[in-house]
């Protein structure tokens, strides 16, 4: 059975004690009492020498020494150290005298090189209430608009004006975004391609992928693979979705051919800490991922910095053989045009490849972060993100599929905004590039295909980075 991190961690004596994860009660829920600690590259040995040396350590979980790297992350969570062998971090229990000691070998530049708390990240998505209205409102005023129509032979003025705006739409064979990305029109599939998506879960049973191959591994603790919230599911369909359905349900997906990996890495209340992240990430490498996408975060305040830790985890994985991507989402905290809010952890490492929103007008979303931050935080693509359809899992709420006149979900589908629904267009657009230019591609070199085939918009890089990203054709 799939197991994971023990939630309830160590308070430092001058702290709160840290509260389980998904409980949100405040400043004090963004951290767990636990540190990252970054090993130099090469010297995991010496690192962890050193860690046992300086903060006494001697209880210790290897991600090695299990098959596979798919941790018992309840096991992981009882150690005093966590060893992440393909990412050279470590996860500890430290109290104050023991985080001072691990700080000041960072201090010395041997082989432990940077201390940083442990965070609690998110699952990245609006206010989808707000959202379910507008979806509302629209239906009405399309079912207004065929009514005059129909009496009248002339187009609805709030048609016209539609009309005018919209660039794309979803229609009976394909959504939006799969027809604005041409990966309708692709030959490609992203066949053969490793892409790990870290999020939720998965529904496993969702019609959609019956007779695929999945590979999945919880790293929540005491929670399965399956995704009980919604955003998982929602994220791989985008992604690695098929190509022909069941029903007359238009294509949602991107890469069909791909070999789906899922990682749960964030609860079911839709949160997980950096441990479990950290792990899923290592997990996929080590399964040889091309792609690893995480359409999860945290908010960044202006001028803050990135994560030493998660910077030196995508270089690492980067320069891994065969090399695995990151794509993160840029985060949803703006509220445009009053409000940009900078782009969230770790989207802002400069190199994951951080991923904004875009409206089928090819417009910035409202929601949609920016490269505010001088230091690192950049936007380096855009995606679909506005009125996303694709599959959810049959736990879904029904209460939250208001659909509108005209505008019916069918079971096991939703439509959702987002940056985190943006960010697996693009890792399932990266598995796409990877099978038309060759295994051999590695993962500097998908990212140029990425941004150099992205089409330029009127808008600011700031806001879109490259542009919006393509497919192979």
């Amino acid at each position: 059975m799939d197991q994971s991190c023990d939630r309830t961690r160590n308070s430092l004596s001058q702290s709160p004690t840290p509260p389980l994860v998904g409980v949100e009660t405040g400043p004090a829920s963004e951290f767990t009492g636990k540190y990252m600690v970054l090993l130099r590259d090469g010297e995991m040995k010496e690192g962890l020498q050193a860690i046992k040396r300086v903060a006494s350590l001697t209880s210790v979980c290897v991600a090695a020494d299990y098959e596979g790297a798919a941790v018992r992350m309840d096991e992981a969570g009882k150690a005093e150290v966590f060893v992440l062998d393909k990412l050279g971090v470590a996860v500890v229990s430290a109290d104050p005298p023991q985080l001072r000691r691990l700080q000041s070998a960072a201090a010395e530049g041997g082989a432990i090189l940077a201390v940083e708390p442990e965070r609690i990240m998110y699952a990245i998505e609006p206010a989808r209430d707000r959202l379910a209205i507008l979806d509302y409102l629209r239906g009405y005023r399309d079912a207004v608009n065929r009514l005059y129509d129909s009496l009248t032979g002339v187009p609805g003025e709030a048609e016209k004006e539609l009309g005018a705006l919209t660039a794309f739409t979803d229609n009976a064979e394909f959504t939006w975004g799969v027809q604005a990305t041409r990966v309708n029109q692709s030959r490609f599939s992203g066949r053969g391609v490793r892409v790990a998506v870290l999020d939720t879960g998965f529904d496993l049973d969702h019609p959609d992928f019956v007779g695929r191959p999945v590979v999945s591994h919880s790293f929540v603790h005491v929670q399965t693979i399956e995704d009980v919230h919604d955003h998982g599911t929602h994220c791989i369909g985008t992604a690695l979705g098929a190509q022909q359905l069941a029903g007359g349900v238009r294509r949602y997906g991107c890469a069909f051919g791909g070999d789906i990996y899922v990682g749960k890495v964030l609860s079911n209340q839709g949160s997980g800490a950096d441990s479990a992240i950290l792990a899923g990430i290592n997990w996929a490498i080590t399964n040889s991922c091309r792609v690893i996408s995480m359409s999860l975060g945290a908010r960044v305040q202006p001028g803050g910095a990135f994560s030493s830790i998660y910077e030196n985890v995508a270089q690492r994985a980067l320069t891994s053989n065969p090399g695995a991507l990151i794509i993160a989402a840029a985060g949803n905290d703006s509220n445009r045009p009053i409000v940009i809010a900078p782009v969230s952890r770790p989207a802002n490492c400069p190199s994951i490849l951080a991923v904004a929103a875009l409206d089928s007008n090819l417009g910035i979303a409202r929601f949609s972060n920016g490269g505010i931050n001088p230091n690192g935080g950049g936007v380096d693509v855009a995606g679909q993100g506005v009125s996303v359809f694709s599959s959810v899992p049959d736990s879904f709420p029904a209460w939250d599929q208001p659909g509108g006149p005209g505008r019916p979900w069918p079971p096991r589908y939703h439509t959702i905004s987002g940056t985190s629904m943006a960010t697996p267009h693009v890792a399932g657009i990266a598995a796409m590039w990877l099978e038309a230019r060759g295994a051999g591609t590695t993962a500097q070199g998908l990212w140029q295909l990425l941004t150099g085939s992205a089409v330029r918009l009127l808008l600011p890089s700031r806001d879109v980075g490259a542009g919006l990203v393509q497919g192979p054709v």
